[in-house]
Order: C-alpha cells, then sequence, then structure tokens
C-alpha cells in the first residue's frame, strides 16, 4: 500500500512539474529563484537547504504553494473520458450535441447576415486613425466615446437560447406504467444524469456544517488581516466556507482564492497590454455589439451604471482573448470545410453579456 502511494505521489510531482513550467509566468518564478540562489545568503556547500530558506524568507515559498494549490484543484482533476472514444449509439446525450451543433449554425448565420448587411467584414479591419485616436483618449470614459448603434442589434437573447433548450426533444422512453404518475410533458425530465441523493450531499459537503466555536470567540476583521497576511490561498478558501467572513475582506480573500491575489504580475499587465492594443488597432463588429448591450442594460440598471467605463474595457478587452476560443469545442466539420470565423475570443455577444462581465 505504502508502495502504491509513494508512485501515486510521484505521478503527481510530475504532472505538476510539467504543469508548472508550461505555465507563461514560469520564466519570472524561475528567474527569481536564479537570482536567490546566486545571494550571499546561499552557501553552495548546502545549496538545498540554504537556498529553501532563502526562498521561504522571501515569500516565494508561499507563491510556489498557490501555485501548486490551484493546479491541484483546477487541472489536476479526474478528466472524463474522451467523447471521442464513446460511440456515436451509446453516449445518451448526442442529440443534445446536435442540437448545440445547430445552434451555433444558427448564430453565426445571423452574426454573418448583420456582417453583410453593414458591409463589414467578420474577421475586424484596421480601425481608422481618427477613431483609434478618439478611442485612447477616452479610454478611462468610453461612456462618452460616441457612436452610431442605431444598425446594430443583438444576435440573440437569452429567451431565443431557452426556447431552443425547451424545444428539445429527446431519445424515447421505453413505456412505463404511469396509470398513477403523472410525467410532466418536459424532455429535460428524462435527461439520465448522475445525481447525488441526500447521504452523498451530506458528505460532500461536510464542511458546511461544522460548527467553529473559535471564530466567535475571535474579531473577525483582526482574524481576516492574519489570514490576509499570510497569503495562503488553502487558509482564504478554509476562512471563507465559514460564510462569516466580513464584507470589506471579502473581495481580496477570494482574490487569493481564485488567482494570486489582488496584485497582478508583469506578465498578466503584458497581457492585458495586448489585447488593449488589438481593441485599439482592430475595428470588430463586436465591438458595436457590447457598446450595445451595455446600453441597454448596464447602463440603465441603479446599481451597476457607476462601472459603465469598467464594463466597456472589460468586455472590449475579453472579445480579443483568443485564450478562451481555445476552451470551445467549436464544429469538427464544418460546412464546406471552412474553419471558424468570427471573434477572437469565440464568444459572440448577446443581448445581457456585460452583465456576467459586471463580476469581474
Amino acid at each position: 500500500m505504502e508502495e502504491l502511494r509513494d508512485a501515486s505521489i510521484h505521478h503527481t510531482a510530475q504532472k505538476l512539474a510539467i504543469a508548472i513550467k508550461a505555465m507563461k509566468n514560469y520564466d519570472e518564478i524561475f528567474k527569481k529563484v536564479q537570482i536567490l540562489a546566486c545571494s550571499p545568503g546561499v552557501d553552495k556547500n548546502d545549496l538545498r537547504n540554504t537556498l529553501e530558506d532563502a526562498i521561504k524568507s522571501t515569500g516565494l515559498e508561499t507563491e510556489i504553494r498557490n501555485i501548486v494549490f490551484h493546479l491541484v484543484r483546477n487541472t489536476l482533476i479526474t478528466e472524463p473520458k474522451s467523447q471521442d472514444k464513446i460511440p456515436h449509439s451509446a453516449d445518451p446525450l448526442a442529440y443534445l450535441r446536435r442540437s448545440a451543433v445547430q445552434w451555433d449554425r444558427r448564430v453565426r448565420k445571423s452574426l454573418n447576415a448583420m456582417c453583410a448587411e453593414l458591409s463589414m467584414p467578420l474577421h475586424g479591419q484596421p480601425r481608422a486613425v481618427m477613431d483609434r485616436d478618439e478611442l485612447i483618449s477616452k479610454w478611462e470614459e468610453l461612456s462618452n466615446y460616441t457612436i452610431d448603434l442605431s444598425n446594430y442589434r443583438p444576435v440573440y437573447a437569452p429567451k431565443d437560447l431557452l426556447d431552443v433548450l425547451l424545444s428539445l426533444k429527446g431519445p424515447q422512453k421505453p413505456p412505463e406504467d404511469t396509470e398513477f404518475v403523472q410525467v410532466p410533458n418536459w424532455e429535460f425530465s428524462h435527461i439520465e444524469l448522475p445525481v447525488k441523493n441526500l447521504f452523498e450531499l451530506r458528505i460532500l459537503f461536510a464542511e458546511l456544517f461544522r460548527k467553529d466555536v473559535t471564530t466567535n470567540n475571535l474579531d473577525l476583521p483582526t482574524q481576516c488581516k492574519r489570514i490576509l497576511d499570510t497569503k495562503q490561498a488553502p487558509l482564504c478558501q478554509h476562512f471563507l466556507k465559514k460564510g462569516k467572513t466580513p464584507a470589506p475582506f471579502r473581495g481580496e480573500l477570494w482574490s487569493f482564492v481564485l488567482s494570486h491575489g489582488s496584485y497582478m504580475n508583469g506578465q498578466e499587465c503584458d497581457h492585458w497590454a495586448r489585447l488593449r492594443n488589438k481593441v485599439l488597432t482592430t475595428d470588430h463588429i463586436v465591438d458595436k455589439l457590447i457598446f450595445k448591450d451595455i446600453q441597454l442594460t448596464a447602463s440603465n440598471d441603479d446599481q451597476y451604471f457607476v462601472f459603465e467605463d469598467v464594463l466597456y474595457q472589460i468586455m472590449l478587452c475579453f472579445s480579443r482573448d483568443t485564450e478562451i476560443a481555445n476552451q470551445i469545442q467549436f464544429e469538427k466539420y464544418p460546412v464546406k470545410g471552412r474553419n471558424y470565423e468570427g471573434p477572437p475570443s469565440g464568444v459572440v455577444p448577446f443581448h445581457g453579456i456585460c452583465m456576467f462581465g459586471r463580476c469581474h
């Protein structure tokens, strides 16, 4: 048993090492370790121990631990079986995948029709110099950026997608004795999805039932400050699970749980600058759709109109992020052999999409 455990740990460590080396900020972390290795406090005769002490004293150990925590939680999870290996006849959700392909074609067709109607290329075009200069000057106050949106309309609304979902017809179920049972006429109720029972849910969410009496006896703001000083993502996550976090500290605690804290490293700043530059240099139809959606929704919202300028920046840069498109499974055999053409992010703006961006 110990041998199997050691082998499992070794396998996990190998996967972690490969994942860390594939990260974009790996070079930055590696350079920090190299600088520490050359520091006077590191003895070449006892390189391992002295280097470990230097890494701990500079806080780099906490950063590496948080990276490992995020990788284990988000990346190194048991991946489901590939859909390519599942026979088409044995896939109970095959009809849903076919419907998804048809919906994707419908959205693309609608976007193509709008581009043809407005004589705009689907893949975008270089932005005019005057337009670019105006966009740069008003980047921090994009609500003052005037543009004619009268000819633009949302490609679809969430209600359109809901209507499609409700119209789906699942596979025929074998006849059952329903003399005394009234089965609702809703096909989604026939999808056989694995659902945990009450006992399994209690085990899965056992941490939510814990009653930590120590929290009641301590000053919560003081405890939050102590946890934030450690900068440890697992500790922040554990504290948030208790549900007693004071509002002023929730954002910073969640920033450690979701990423690496409230600060941005050099790689993230460069990535944001590249996305911003793409927005400034390329004019895309999704820009108009984003402006249209924000004006129809967030601008008229009593709680979120103050974030209008930030939403413009976030959604415009979001539309240029090709890493999002890499996570989307497009149609493998598109019509006429054409590859996907559309927004660089692969996400076609719909009515209400900016209300998701407000959670940034």
